[in-house]
């Protein structure tokens, strides 16, 4: 089902058969979308370099550049982007490497107008999820400094100590973007936190949990909540407990391996999640 908005998103269709993207393009213009078509990988990487397209549907068998490889050169330049594949020769070996190479779906030519939309949709629901997360990546980041700020004010800012602890110098090589959150330092374009000089690699889902808790430390977070805004999709409750979970204990786990408290993930029975404020130091 299509998503209210959705009429407003600017597919890109690539596909060397005319008759396959006249095709292909009538069933998204049909339910609203904003569609372009480009007869091959190298006319549609002229086309990205000079338009913003929300989700890009690739034929994978294409004289000259081929759909896998105009997925890895759009993901080189936008690892968020929205590539959904498709192909008539269908392969176990050409999916599992077109999912390697971060496309969003793999379509088996003829397709039906409903998985084609279907498919579409989806993988806005999952731009609308990576949106969502840069934009919590900022708000974290200046509510973090902003606490930061404040706690070093109630202390004798010429403690060399907690000077350290609050704001580590960048090592080489790390982020501009790192974030210290108490004891965790966290690098946003890595997937991985930090405690002291002990990395903890995190699965997107774990580390997406992570910072909108932290977000939204002082109250508790349903899972419902933490499904739509990190996973991006709307379930019950009941179900969305079952989905948050595994990802809630992988995470403790993983702290608890490198030396931290794992309650610092507070599970309120029969409410959700928050981030104790013990980790306030």
């Amino acid at each position: 089902m299509e998503k209210p908005g959705d009429e407003l998103a600017h597919i890109l269709v690539v596909d060397d058969e005319g008759a396959i993207r006249y095709s292909v393009s009538k069933t998204l213009q049909r339910v609203g979308y904003h569609v372009s078509a480009a007869s091959s990988g190298e006319e549609a990487l002229d086309m990205l370099t000079n338009e913003h397209f929300d989700v890009v549907l690739t034929d994978i068998r294409m004289p000259g550049i081929s759909g896998v490889e105009l997925l890895a050169s759009i993901k080189d330049k936008s690892p968020d982007a929205i590539v959904i594949l498709m192909t008539g020769y269908a392969s176990l070996g050409t999916a599992v490497e077109a999912l390697r190479l971060g496309a969003h779906d793999y379509l088996v030519k003829p397709s039906s107008s409903q998985d084609i939309r279907l498919s579409v949709s989806r993988g806005l629901e999952r731009a609308r999820a990576l949106q969502r997360r840069r934009i919590l990546l900022d708000t974290i980041q200046s509510s973090v400094q902003e606490l930061t700020g404040q706690d070093l004010d109630e202390k004798d800012k010429s403690d060399d100590t907690v000077n350290h602890r609050r704001r580590m110098p960048p090592k080489p090589g790390t982020d501009l973007g790192t974030m210290t959150l108490g004891p965790l330092t966290i690098f946003p374009g890595r997937y991985q936190i930090a405690v002291g000089e002990r990395p903890i690699d995190l699965t997107p889902t774990e580390f997406d949990l992570l910072l909108y808790l932290a977000a939204h430390r002082g109250r508790v977070v349903p899972c419902h909540e933490l499904v739509r805004e990190v996973r991006g999709y709307v379930v019950e409750e009941r179900e969305a407990r079952e989905v948050i979970r595994p990802h809630i204990s992988n995470l403790r786990r993983k702290l608890k391996a490198a030396g931290q408290n794992p309650d610092l993930i507070v599970n309120v029975r029969g409410i959700g999640y928050r981030l104790s404020e013990q980790q306030r130091e």
